[in-house]
């Protein structure tokens, strides 16, 4: 039996982030709420979900704007769209579509959407200011935007511990500076003032950037281990290459340094989130700063 050709990296971890759907929903529960609220989303809204997953958060879009509203779900990853698509479908959003498109190539430009927004996403992207810049243009004159990405590794020490480990049991040597990771990676938006900062690049105003503490609750760290294994691509792909063996020896290193964070009657590994909100400008007539540091490289894509 031939096995599915995966179209994109991220494929290979749908399932696993479909399968950890109500982990994922009870995680990001509050910092989602606070997202959709930034982003002004109402009842009636049209709304643009980027680097939307497996539709989790796309789901609670579409339950505020109701049926006079509608929120497209775009992401780079095929397979995981198709599962958003499924759970938009049994749960009888008719409001709700879909699109596989790259968060730097949106093409969406003059689509008028009142808000867009993005969870744990802008940071795969490897040109982050032309993520935003798309942003930008699907929406109309003073339409809201609002992201979630990871804070620096300092906040996310359970995060940062995988990814050494991982590294050093590849042979990889660890990205220094740890606080400015490489590019389209999960800490490369969170230095701070970074994002305030491609905000202002892409066209918006009003920009507000709040950190938001997201600890990781479950009933042991087994339970953190497996979610990683099966929806943690960075981690994964770091061990991709290894023998089977050496991988399960990185894992079980993993679980032991993770013990740290174990607590009476459960784990809980502390995780910290930058909410952002920016709004486009109603003037036409508004100029973006210019800043070559900022601007993409020819041959970026976004990875997620």
């Amino acid at each position: 039996m031939m096995e599915a050709v995966l179209a994109h990296p991220w494929d290979a971890a749908a399932d696993g982030w479909d399968r950890h759907s109500t982990l994922l929903g009870d995680w990001l529960h509050e910092v989602t709420s606070a997202m959709l609220d930034a982003a002004g989303i109402a009842a009636g809204s049209r709304v643009l979900d980027i680097a939307a997953g497996a539709g989790e958060q796309t789901l609670a879009i579409a339950r505020r704007v109701g049926p006079g509203g509608h929120v497209l779900a775009t992401d780079i990853s095929s397979r995981i769209l198709a599962l958003a698509q499924s759970k938009l479908r049994v749960a009888g959003f008719s409001q709700a579509s879909t699109r596989v498109a790259d968060a730097q190539a949106l093409g969406l430009q003059g689509a008028g959407f009142d808000a867009a927004v993005s969870r744990l996403g802008l940071m795969f992207c490897t040109a982050p200011l032309q993520a935003l810049r798309e942003a930008h243009a699907a929406l109309r004159a003073g339409g809201r935007f609002s992201a979630v990405v990871f804070g620096p590794p300092s906040g996310n020490p359970c995060i940062a511990l995988l990814l050494l480990i991982a590294r050093r049991h590849a042979g990889i040597a660890p990205a220094l500076p740890p606080s400015a990771d490489e590019p389209g990676s999960l800490f490369s938006l969170g230095r701070q003032g970074l994002m305030a900062e491609l905000l202002q690049h892409a066209g918006f105003v009003d920009i507000e950037i709040r950190t938001v503490p997201a600890p990781m609750r479950l009933p042991s760290r087994l339970h953190y281990i497996e979610f990683v294994r099966s929806a943690g691509l960075p981690v994964v792909q770091l061990l991709a290459a290894l023998p089977e063996a050496a991988q399960r020896t990185a894992w079980d290193d993993m679980s032991a340094q993770l013990a740290r964070f174990d607590m009476p009657g459960g784990w809980s590994g502390p995780n910290e989130l930058l909410l952002c909100a920016a709004l486009r400008p109603q003037s036409i007539d508004f100029q973006a700063p210019t800043d070559r540091r900022l601007q993409p490289g020819d041959d970026s894509e976004c990875i997620s």
